[in-house]
């Protein structure tokens, strides 16, 4: 927290029961900034201090906080607002002017804020040992304030008016309706793309990255998992499984999660496979096809009937999916039963096509009942837009997109924290409104 060490006529605890202000209050207590403020005052040394480095900080987060668009914005709350002016530590309210060279400040510390979210993301780690065993991933798109570049203004200075950062991103929808025929919708638009790895339980974001919005999901998911085995090793330990929609489906990254990390792969597939290709026969086998999304079937060898086989589980010590006869599993009757080469069942190794077969079978009840968790992201990302003012902002630039960003997600950090050291877990998604 940002101590403001100056002494005040009135106990501190009398803004314990300020209603609104409990959500900062929550924030200030909780955000481990010290080495921050240091650096800050260090900086400032003999300079004015007609506002404290702590206090400026503090308004900074009461902004994020109550969701101000602007500089403009939080001005006219702090001057009409004196308990939070109070809560801050500012005596009087700053220039725009004192708020422009602070964030400029700001802007160069991003690595020193990203430490601050990182030892909340350790923090809440060490309070909540569950935490980080549903780990789940996906990316947003965020507009950027400018208006998209027209050709030949590539030279023109940059005065804070346009975007040289941002770049047009594009995202297809595809599905299939009752009736068979095929719909497909494409999302375009000009900014960036957040990238961002949660804990899916809790809804809590543990790692980010802010790209130009052509960037792909791919990459970055690598080096998200990558960041957080470095940063977070004792979350990685604890990894369960690894939630992510058909965006993410990659061989390497399915093989990273599951040999190198041990953590268990719930991403959708995309149907990669040649046109007309619906199945192909199962390695050692004369009768067992698997279709891309890993469901296997037998065919009978007197009729040729084709029946889907029943899942037996995975078997870890042989790193393989088990499925069983289906005619011995539901009692159904094959006349072929007695001459069936997989009437005692077939193990399919994971290595036959490590997108299709995972260590959560594809065609089982609890992969279906894991993916459902991956909505966790969804719902942190449309806190962004509603809580944290992301869907009407006035942001330009990369590095001011990632700040912004930073800001959010050390916010409900803390926030959570704070609840949960206030025996208050049940109230952990609770980041807007304080109940």
């Amino acid at each position: 927290m940002a101590i403001i060490p100056q002494k005040r006529l009135f106990d501190y605890h009398e803004i314990e029961n300020l209603g609104d202000l409990e959500r900062l209050r929550l924030v200030l207590e909780n955000v481990p900034d010290e080495e921050l403020m240091r650096e800050l005052e260090k900086e400032r040394d003999h300079g004015r201090d007609d506002h404290p480095v702590r206090a400026m900080w503090n308004s900074i987060l009461a902004g994020v906080v109550y969701q101000h668009p602007s500089t403009e914005s939080l001005r006219r709350e702090l001057s009409r607002n004196g308990q939070l002016r109070y809560l801050c530590g500012l005596d009087s309210v700053p220039s725009s002017a004192a708020y422009s060279r602070f964030l400029n400040k700001l802007f160069i510390k991003q690595e020193v804020i990203e430490a601050i979210m990182d030892r909340l993301v350790e923090e809440l780690g060490e309070v909540l040992p569950d935490f980080g065993e549903k780990l789940a991933m996906d990316g947003k798109a965020i507009d950027t304030f400018a208006s998209p570049r027209q050709k030949g203004t590539e030279e023109l200075e940059k005065d804070g008016r346009r975007d040289f950062d941002a770049d047009f991103g594009k995202k297809v929808y595809r599905g299939q309706r009752e009736d068979g025929t095929k719909w497909e919708k494409v999302v375009r638009w000009f900014g960036y793309k957040l990238h961002l790895l949660v804990d899916a339980m809790y809804e809590l974001p543990i790692a980010f990255e802010v790209t130009p919005a052509s960037y792909g999901e791919v990459p970055i998911a690598h080096d998200l998992i990558d960041q957080v085995a470095e940063d977070h090793p004792q979350l990685i330990d604890r990894g369960d499984v690894y939630l992510g929609d058909r965006g993410l489906d990659d061989r390497k990254l399915i093989v990273k999660l599951h040999q190198d990390l041990g953590i268990k792969p719930v991403i959708d597939i995309r149907n990669m496979w040649k046109d007309g290709e619906e199945t192909r026969l199962l390695e050692g086998r004369e009768n067992v096809v698997y279709d891309y999304s890993g469901t296997v079937s037998c065919y009978c060898p007197e009729t040729g009937t084709s029946r889907e086989m029943a899942y037996g589980g995975y078997e870890k010590d042989r790193e393989a999916l088990k499925y069983r006869c289906p005619a011995s599993h539901y009692g159904i009757q094959c006349r072929g039963i007695g001459s069936c080469p997989v009437s005692g069942g077939v193990r399919v190794p994971l290595s036959e096509d490590p997108r299709v077969f995972t260590p959560i079978a594809r065609s089982s009840y609890r992969w279906e009942r894991e993916y459902k968790n991956r909505t966790a992201v969804e719902r942190v990302n449309s806190r962004l837009d509603v809580s944290f003012g992301f869907e009407n902002h006035t942001i330009r630039g990369l590095k001011k997109m990632k700040f912004k960003c930073s800001l959010a997600f050390m916010v409900m950090l803390a926030m959570a924290l704070g609840r949960v050291r206030e025996k208050q877990e049940d109230k952990l998604r609770s980041l807007v409104k304080a109940v």
